[in-house]
């Protein structure tokens, strides 16, 4: 069974074809700059790379390129091959728990709830109307970043404020990163060969999140109504004083969205190094004694270790914390520095085995207390699994 997974931005077009016979890839590849001047595409095949310019006026133009080169470079024989289509969808509120057969009353939520994901669920509608066009007769999944969290308690979901705002506007804690941190609760519990565990799944990238995952299910996450909650970031600042806003307004004559503009764009490592927004930028220059790089460093550090140290407590204990995306696969430094500050929840880590990038490794030790693991993330397999599995139980 051939199965294509999408992750549809405004501007681009990611792709996996997996073969789900044995889940492995068959082709991969981005289309980026739809719409905008030098558009293009890359497509990753048995070893080879195949790059070129072309013009991407709409997303369909990048779906129907894709389709012919899958046929012209021989990676399929005919579209007849493509059993189905997962779409990673970004923000499906609290009606979506699970992943689902895309139907029009799924777009038309898509639509209704972009409010909440204004810069994804319209890319995302538009990468389904695009496959739809090309690929009528083929079935189109929808896997919801938000879909994980829909476990959360309303003691985790709820904020302190007038309740009227949950009921009339639905102002809650969503989530994001469901399908990388349920990925990471699957993989964990066939690496233990057990359901029942407590897990801290650590998603640290350009963008991060913290969740706590009891027996399979999230009982907690950091990120919130928005993804702009929670740890440090890249260039989100991650949880602050909401009164930061006004008082900013009044400083620089700015209006609100331009101050969570900043928040969202200038802020985390790149506000405070005030150099780049990429950790192993950052890293490199601390190495060099930059004193504002080092503290981007720390704080980013600060913030993961307080939010492991609060599930910690949140789980009555932790039997595994694992480190994923970006940051966490491949920063061997951060992953460090981390732990170092978790020695007193009895974790202690084995430097040599932490010497490793985007291998899946326990990098603790015999007498740790907790079991910590590197597990590089994969949400294109996750997207494709939900997809045959829907197929299958049609």
């Amino acid at each position: 069974m051939k199965i294509i997974s999408i992750n549809a931005g405004s501007s681009s077009l990611k792709f996996s074809l997996f073969n789900m016979d044995d889940e492995s890839v068959i082709a991969s590849g981005l289309f980026e700059r739809i719409g905008i001047e030098g558009s293009g595409y890359t497509i990753k095949y048995n070893g080879e790379k195949v790059e070129q310019e072309v013009e991407l006026v709409t997303h369909a133009d990048a779906v129907r390129i894709l389709l012919e080169k899958l046929i012209d470079l021989n990676i399929i024989g005919s579209l007849e091959e493509i059993d189905g289509v997962g779409h990673r969808l970004v923000h499906g509120k609290d009606k979506y728990s699970s992943s689902v057969v895309i139907t029009d009353e799924v777009i038309a939520d898509l639509e209704n709830f972009k409010d909440f994901a204004p810069l994804h669920n319209p890319a995302n509608i538009l990468g389904i109307q695009a496959f739809r066009e090309v690929l009528p007769d083929v079935l189109m999944v929808g896997v919801f970043d938000t879909a994980f969290h829909q476990t959360m308690e309303a003691t985790s979901y709820l904020y302190p404020v007038p309740y009227s705002w949950y009921k009339d506007h639905g102002v809650r804690k969503y989530g994001f990163h469901g399908t990388s941190h349920r990925y990471i609760a699957s993989t964990t519990a066939k690496l233990l060969n057990k359901e029942n565990f407590r897990l801290i799944s650590c998603h640290i990238g350009n963008g991060g999140s913290i969740s706590a995952v009891l027996d399979g299910k999230c009982i907690d996450t950091s990120m919130g109504l928005t993804p702009l909650a929670g740890i440090m970031m890249g260039t989100r600042s991650g949880d602050v004083d909401p009164s930061i806003i006004t008082y900013v307004m009044e400083k620089e004559g700015k209006n609100a969205s331009e101050v969570i503009d900043d928040l969202n764009k200038r802020s985390g490592l790149l506000g405070l190094s005030e150099y780049s927004h990429d950790m192993r930028d950052v890293l490199a220059r601390a190495d060099e004694g930059d004193e504002n790089c080092i503290l981007a460093r720390d704080k980013y550090v600060r913030s993961i270790v307080n939010y492991i140290g609060q599930y910690y407590l949140l789980l009555g204990g932790v039997d595994v914390i694992v480190f994923t995306a970006g940051v966490g696969e491949n920063s061997i430094p951060i992953r460090q520095l981390v732990c170092e500050k978790l020695l007193p929840l009895g974790v202690k880590i084995d430097l040599d085995k932490n010497n490793i990038r985007g291998e899946i490794t326990k990098i603790s030790t015999a007498e740790s207390k907790v079991e910590v693991y590197v597990i590089p993330t994969d949400e294109e397999l996750m997207i494709a699994r939900d997809t045959v599995s829907l197929i299958e139980n049609r």
